[in-house]
C-alpha cells in the first residue's frame, strides 16, 4: 500500500516524480481543459503555411500536436521561417533527433530563438510542458506570441493570413533621447520642489506666535 493511502506523508522521492493523482490529477485535467482545439486548428494551418508541406500535420487532439512537436524540429523550422536567408538562428539537423536529450536541446533552441525574436518570458512554455506533455496549452501560447510578433513586424517574413493572429502593441521607448530624458527628469524635480514647497507653506502648526513690541 501506497504512503497516501495508509495516510503517510508522500516521500521526497514521489514528489520529485511529479505524481499524478490526488491534487496532481486535478491540477493536470484543469490545464487540459485550458488546451483549446480551434486554436490547434489554426496553429496547425500557420506553421504549415510558414514552413510548407514537408513539416507534416498531427493528429488532431492535445497528444497529436504534442508528437509533432516534441522533438523540436517543425518548432525550430518555425522560428528559422521567420529570418531571412543567411541568418537562421536554430540549426537543424539532417536527421530528427531520437534520442531524448537531444530532442529536448533542439525544443531550447527553439525557446532561445523565439525569446531573441521577441516572446517575452511570461509567454514562454517550459521544454517539460511540451516534451511531457505537461502543460500544451502553454505551448499554444508561445506560439500565438511568435504569430503575433511575426504579424506586427510586417517584414515580409510571415505567411498565412494575417488575421490570424492580433498585432501586438507598439511600444515608443526608444523615441526619446538621453537629453530629452534628462529634461523630463528636471521637470519632475523642479515640479517636486515646487509641491514641497507649497505644501510647507500650506501648512500652520497650532496657533501663531504673537509678537508683542
Amino acid at each position: 500500500m501506497s504512503p497516501l493511502h495508509q495516510g503517510l506523508p508522500p516521500t521526497a522521492d514521489m514528489a520529485n516524480k511529479g505524481p499524478a493523482y490526488g491534487m496532481s490529477r486535478d491540477v493536470q485535467s484543469k490545464i487540459e481543459k485550458k488546451y483549446d482545439d480551434e486554436l490547434e486548428d489554426r496553429l496547425v494551418e500557420w506553421i504549415v503555411a510558414q514552413c510548407g508541406a514537408a513539416v507534416g500535420r498531427p493528429e488532431r487532439g492535445r497528444l497529436g500536436f504534442q508528437v509533432w512537436l516534441k522533438n523540436g524540429i517543425v518548432l525550430s523550422r518555425l522560428v528559422n521561417s521567420l529570418y531571412p536567408d543567411g541568418s537562421k538562428p536554430v540549426k537543424i539537423p539532417d536527421t530528427p533527433p531520437t534520442m531524448v536529450f537531444k530532442q529536448m536541446e533542439q525544443i531550447a533552441q527553439f525557446l532561445k530563438a523565439a525569446e531573441d525574436y521577441g516572446v517575452v518570458k511570461t509567454d514562454m512554455f517550459q521544454t517539460v510542458d511540451l516534451f511531457e506533455a505537461k502543460d500544451m496549452a502553454a505551448v499554444q501560447r508561445t506560439l500565438m506570441a511568435l504569430g503575433s510578433l511575426a504579424v506586427t513586424k510586417n517584414d515580409g517574413n510571415y505567411h498565412g493570413d494575417p488575421n490570424w493572429f492580433m498585432k501586438k502593441a507598439q511600444e515608443h521607448k526608444r523615441e526619446f533621447t538621453e537629453s530629452q530624458l534628462k529634461e523630463g527628469k528636471n521637470v519632475i524635480g523642479l515640479q517636486m520642489g515646487s509641491n514641497k514647497g507649497a505644501s510647507q507653506a500650506g501648512m500652520s502648526y497650532g496657533r501663531p506666535r504673537q509678537i508683542i513690541s
